[in-house]
């Protein structure tokens, strides 16, 4: 069976991380990796694929960054070649980047059947371009792999044919549980100087956050409130970097004694920094996920979440981006009152295993 696997984002190479290492031991499988290149860093790719032991993919497309629906299309007329070429059993792409519904598109038109992992994820919020791409890739794909019960009811509930839907775990657990001990030996914490569980991590990148000056604005306002109580450690993404150096909002947080501003850090880095964390403030969808299973408490900064085990049995708290929301939360979580965080079902490590089985059986 010839799967080709698609990546365009740093996420989705977590992800393929986990799948990849479930198809090594099966010889009825034969994977082929395309890179579409929708974000490329090299030092950074090279060095997921090295931590992960990702091989190097068969194929870069080179697409690079571009509006929403220029990088869509050119991805689509990239990979027309590609699926064409290949005539492969089943094309499987993972989350909700523009790769996503891209490859997914050229593979249905094409004929050939889709698989999405991370199926039925939903925010209900449909300002989020990831939205979009999520309901679409669901509604063209043949097998849908779902992390959580909600992603299985909000399929059910959209008519998705329930026999194509599987609940299976989630497969960045899968890779987080395989390289937690490894992370330990990461000199991260020495390098920025800070002590274990003496800190706050942030991470910021979605655009109703950075892009809007205002809403920065007030989300550095309740930063600078927690600073200086504690350190807070920022990697910064390289669109939030060019939102702050446009804006008087750069200089600001510069000023912040006590934030550490990094570069996007490597895998192994960046879970021994949230491991060790006392509280991590984030947008991203991944890290809400990758803190209940930490048990490290996480304040997403957002009005809405698409992954809502993490709230109903997790760390996470949805408190918005008003500054004495996240400063109340903030102080409500030092206060220790929170509930012992718990492990949503089949998050064991074992989610790509499932679905390497049930690849051979359905494709």
């Amino acid at each position: 069976m010839k799967i080709i696997n698609v990546v365009g984002a740093r996420p989705n190479f977590i992800k393929i991380a986990a799948l990849y290492k479930a198809y090594a031991g099966r010889k009825d499988i034969e994977p082929v990796l395309v890179h579409t290149g929708q974000h490329y860093d090299r030092q950074m790719s090279d060095l997921f694929f090295r931590q992960l032991e990702i091989p190097e993919p068969d194929m870069n497309l080179e697409v690079g960054s571009a509006s929403h629906a220029v990088q869509t299309a050119e991805i689509m007329k990239r990979f027309e070649s590609v699926a064409s070429e290949h005539k492969p059993d089943a094309v499987l792409v993972v989350g909700d980047v523009n790769s996503t519904i891209a490859c997914g598109l050229v593979a249905v038109k094409q004929g050939i059947k889709l698989v999405h992992v991370e199926a039925g994820l939903r925010s209900f919020d449909r300002t989020m371009p990831e939205e979009i791409n999520r309901v679409l890739t669901d509604s063209i794909s043949n097998l849908l792999f779902c992390t959580e019960q909600s992603g299985v009811d909000n399929l059910r509930k959209e008519g998705i044919a329930q026999e194509k839907v599987f609940l299976v775990g989630n497969v960045m657990i899968d890779v987080l549980l395989r390289n937690k001990e490894k992370a330990k030996d990461s000199n991260i914490l020495d390098e920025l100087g800070l002590s274990s569980d003496d800190y706050t991590v942030l991470t910021l990148h979605r655009p109703a956050n950075v892009d809007n000056t205002k809403v920065l604005g007030g989300i550095l306002d309740a930063i600078d409130v927690i600073q200086k109580r504690m350190p807070v450690v920022f990697p910064i993404h390289p669109r939030t970097r060019n939102s702050l150096s446009s804006t008087s909002l750069g200089q600001r947080i510069e000023d912040m004694r006590n934030v550490h501003l990094t570069e996007p850090l490597s895998y192994l880095d960046f879970l021994k920094l949230m491991s060790s964390a006392t509280v991590v403030l984030t947008d991203s969808g991944g890290i809400q996920e990758e803190t209940t299973i930490l048990k490290v408490p996480c304040l997403t900064l957002r009005k809405n979440t698409e992954r809502p085990i993490t709230v109903e049995i997790g760390s996470n708290q949805i408190v918005g981006t008003a500054t004495d929301a996240i400063v109340a939360a903030f102080e409500r979580t030092m206060s220790g009152k929170n509930a012992e965080p718990q492990i949503p079902p089949l998050w064991d490590g074992h989610a790509a295993e499932r679905i390497a089985e049930i690849l051979l059986d359905k494709v």
